[in-house]
């Protein structure tokens, strides 16, 4: 039986898998495309503090209820820093994480009245000029009209126009250098030989990516793009914030001696660093459970977190009977809106190592009829 978290077996696996690529390319957009971005933010007294003394904000009447109510304000109001950071975050994973320079942004204004913490902040986007770049073929240049919103009311509370350069796609190429080692290698990792990525994350997508894979020598097996390097608030902040007191967290003193030779990130951070990576090209509906956990080596300030997925198996959560009704199947307290999905998920960092392994099943959303 192939140990997928053996080190030359993954190297191996990475190099031949497909890559589950984020954002998207100046091909992606055209004038008059309006985008709702999907997370949403509800902005909190903690994060608009926390901005502002990060950032050597200190106005009083961003601070004090006297100094607010000496403005007018009925409390300390939003900081239209925040709100303006908290606005263009929202938009990223739609419109600029591909990459590409940040050309300015003009336009920025807000309401009259205050913004207060607790307001739901949703987010849209309209593409209003897209041309291309003489100086950098490989870009093109997109402006957006953003407005955020306050969902309850739809008043906008933020608005501005952002230019950003925007790699253009191009072609996936392959040497086939992957393979062609395992051919010349009798003596290397068992792996498969053809590696099958779902088309989208919805119950189907999986479904018919094993398909797919179900009657040759193949797995159902990808990467994520994202990474996320390990930072004073990732290794120490976290866990102390989860009571989570272990010296080897945020003693650097004790730590000096240990084999790391630092403090090092606590376990669940790194297992739910990964999980976010694959869940993010995922629709997960619900959390079901998680089994045959393991922590391969340690994770310290510096090192990035990758994330890689195999999927094993997919199950209806209802079937349908020769008559043709719909009952449900033996995962009884499915949703019958989604299908259950077993994964093995390898967390990796920048070296190519296996940090963390395995296996979760979760409800995955089937797509809408």
């Amino acid at each position: 039986m192939t140990d997928w978290t053996d080190p030359d077996t993954f190297v191996q696996a990475l190099e031949q898998v497909e890559t589950k690529e984020k954002g998207n390319c100046f091909e992606d957009f055209e004038e008059g495309d309006v985008i709702e971005h999907d997370p949403g933010l509800t902005l909190t007294q903690f994060g608009n503090e926390s901005w502002m003394s990060q950032t050597l904000n200190h106005d009083p009447a961003y601070w004090r209820t006297d100094a607010a109510e000496a403005r007018g304000y009925d409390e300390p109001p939003v900081h239209p820093d925040y709100l303006t950071a908290a606005t263009l975050g929202i938009t990223v994973e739609d419109l600029s994480e591909k990459g590409g320079y940040f050309l300015g942004r003009t336009d920025v204004r807000f309401p009259e009245a205050p913004v207060y913490t607790g307001t739901e902040l949703h987010v849209e986007s309209e593409v209003v000029n897209r041309a291309t770049s003489s100086s950098r073929p490989e870009y093109g240049i997109v402006s957006w009209r953003t407005r955020g919103k306050d969902a309850e009311t739809g008043d906008v509370l933020c608005s501005y126009e952002r230019t950003n350069m925007i790699p253009r796609r191009e072609p996936v190429a392959t040497d086939g250098s992957g393979t062609a080692a395992a051919e010349e290698d009798g003596d290397g990792p068992d792996l498969p030989e053809t590696f099958v990525a779902p088309e989208g994350g919805y119950f189907e997508d999986f479904v018919e990516a094993l398909e797919t894979a179900n009657d040759e020598n193949a797995a159902v097996a990808y990467r994520h793009e994202r990474g996320r390097t390990q930072d004073d608030v990732t290794v120490a902040s976290l866990p102390l914030s989860t009571l989570n007191t272990a010296k080897q967290h945020h003693n650097v003193d004790v730590m000096s001696d240990s084999p790391s030779g630092d403090i090092v990130t606590y376990g669940d951070v790194t297992r739910s660093t990964a999980l976010g990576h694959a869940r993010s090209d995922e629709r997960t509906w619900r959390e079901v459970g998680f089994d045959d956990e393991s922590f391969h080596t340690f994770v310290a300030v510096g090192d990035t977190v990758y994330a890689f997925t195999r999927v094993l198996e997919a199950e209806d959560n209802v079937e349908e009977t020769s008559t043709g009704s719909r009952t449900s199947s033996e995962n009884d307290s499915g949703s019958d809106e989604a299908g259950t999905v077993r994964f093995q998920h390898i967390a990796f960092n920048q070296d190519d190592e296996p940090v963390y392994s395995g296996t979760r099943t979760a409800e995955i959303r089937k797509r809408p009829t």
